[in-house]
């Protein structure tokens, strides 16, 4: 994959000088496996036809002969199993891209073609089990508002993941600072649309919640405000392409699962209390993290223009927090109890799986090694 690399104007204001495409659709991915070129092979042979579900048997058939590698172990450990699975995973997210914005190549008509659904769907299943399976399920004996919070604020603070932020504070070095920037791409550069699926499925003041979290992420509705549109202008700053999807082929597969695991939550409205979970644990845990990485970013020379994506979320997501866990996790629980167990769920898996990305860069960079499959020295722009 081959892009022109292009130097924007940093200031907001220019952003409506962008050009047409900036919002391109998901660049064709290259495969990683014969279960991904099987799908990206019969998704840009044309749109679906009365024959879809004969076209897509090879797809099915990869699938079937790479889930059957699992050993009975769908969870395995971070690099193994379901989850640790680059080909099923980049399948997975070609399959979730058709309800964002598209892929490059395939026609959209595959969106809702019921062939192509039962193939995600085969897929999901597994994956899903591997998820529940990596976050465990927590308990909370409280079905209010302010229990809920709490118990929320608690898997947080309990969390033993490696900080991936300290690192980047103290130690990182200025290439280890834009690869960081390269993992983060491939979910910043969209940031908030997987959340956003949860609107139409609550009411009342969770949804109230939700979408003042998400005006703040979009922006308040001004153009070059968006938080995406933030996170390009830090690209830019470190010198990076920030075409949406560009570094897609060279991140790692704890990208993709963490990707994942989000519309996994977000297109399916039974685990709707997962994705509003997964949210709050994400807001939760953004802003200090988000101070430290602004400190590394400012440690490293670059500036204010550069760290003001991390700038604006120490403040932004100290109040989003509070909203997230209390008046949207905490009251969707006392409205409907039985989503309890989903919306601890989802703030589990966003703990784990994202730490899992963070384990792995670290340890690739305390190797002396690249967290990306292919070193951006050696990424042709």
């Amino acid at each position: 994959m081959t892009s022109t690399s292009v130097r924007y104007p940093a200031s907001a204001g220019d952003a409506d000088r962008r050009p047409a495409d900036a919002a391109a659709r998901l660049p064709l991915p290259r495969p990683r496996g014969p279960l991904s070129a099987a799908l990206l092979a019969g998704l840009t042979a044309g749109g679906p036809t009365p024959d879809a579900h004969d076209r897509l048997a090879p797809v099915r058939a990869a699938a079937t002969e790479d889930l059957s590698g699992t050993d009975g172990d769908p969870a395995g450990e971070p690099g193994r199993g379901v989850l640790g699975d680059g080909d099923l995973q980049l399948a997975l997210t070609v399959l979730y891209e058709l309800h964002h914005r598209g892929v490059e190549g395939i026609d959209d008509a595959w969106e809702w073609e019921p062939a192509l659904l039962a193939v995600r769907q085969l897929l999901e299943r597994p994956f899903e089990v591997a998820v529940r399976a990596r976050a465990g399920q927590p308990v909370c004996d409280e079905a209010d508002a302010a229990g809920v919070a709490r118990r929320l604020f608690e898997l947080a603070e309990a969390d033993g993941a490696p900080s991936l932020a300290r690192y980047v504070a103290k130690r990182a070095d200025a290439r280890q600072a834009r690869e960081f920037l390269v993992l983060r791409s491939i979910y910043q550069l969209m940031e908030a649309d997987p959340h956003t699926w949860a609107i139409p499925r609550l009411h009342d003041v969770p949804k109230a919640a939700l979408v003042e979290i998400q005006a703040d992420e979009y922006g308040g509705g001004r153009p070059g405000h968006l938080h995406s549109e933030l996170f390009a202008r830090a690209m830019r700053g470190a010198g990076l392409d920030d075409t949406y999807g560009r570094y897609l082929d060279v991140v790692p597969t704890p990208v993709l699962t963490s990707l994942n695991t989000m519309s996994l939550f977000a297109l399916h409205r039974r685990l709707r209390g997962a994705i509003v979970g997964h949210l709050a644990a994400y807001e939760i845990t953004s802003s200090i993290p988000s101070r430290l990485y602004g400190d590394g970013f400012r440690r490293l020379g670059y500036d204010a223009d550069t760290t003001h994506y991390f700038d604006e979320h120490v403040e932004a997501d100290s109040v989003h927090e509070q909203i997230a866990a209390r008046d949207l996790a905490g009251r969707l629980v006392e409205q409907q109890p039985g989503l309890r167990d989903d919306v601890l769920l989802g703030a589990a898996a966003c703990l784990a799986i994202d730490g899992d990305v963070g384990a792995y860069a670290l340890d690739r960079w305390k190797a002396d090694a690249s967290a990306l499959l292919v070193p951006l020295d050696d990424t042709p722009l």
